[in-house]
């Protein structure tokens, strides 16, 4: 695979995680672009909150339904189920993270990675 289809893949995945996000109302859409740093443990954070843990979870479950039957992906790991206050999701290339709205304040993620180059998801 050369590197042009895989900027397209990486952008469909990008796209079918967005996407599910907005289906299930999640806040705050913000990708975070990591490519350029040298210590990354991805190429992409996907990062967005919800009101609930029953929002966080139905938003987690409608992600990793649809990009399994749009990209044939399942993630490599996921944790954060049994609370539901942080679902992380690992895509490998891209990790999702999908908060209440008071953990993601408290962890702050996007500025523990403010090196990243934030695109912010109008939803």
């Amino acid at each position: 695979m050369n590197k042009i289809q895989e900027e397209d893949q990486l952008q469909q995945l990008l796209d079918v995680i967005i996407e599910a996000i907005r289906s299930k109302k999640g806040e705050e859409i913000t990708d975070l672009d990591l490519t350029h740093l040298n210590t990354s443990i991805c190429r992409h954070f996907v990062i967005c909150h919800a009101s609930s843990t029953t929002q966080v979870k139905a938003i987690a479950h409608t992600i990793e339904d649809q990009v399994s039957k749009k990209n044939r992906l399942k993630p490599f790991h996921r944790e954060g189920y049994e609370n539901a206050s942080w679902i992380l999701l690992d895509f490998a290339d891209v990790i999702v993270h999908v908060f209440q709205k008071t953990y993601r304040r408290f962890y702050q993620l996007e500025e523990l990675w403010a090196d990243g180059i934030r695109k912010d998801c109008v939803t």
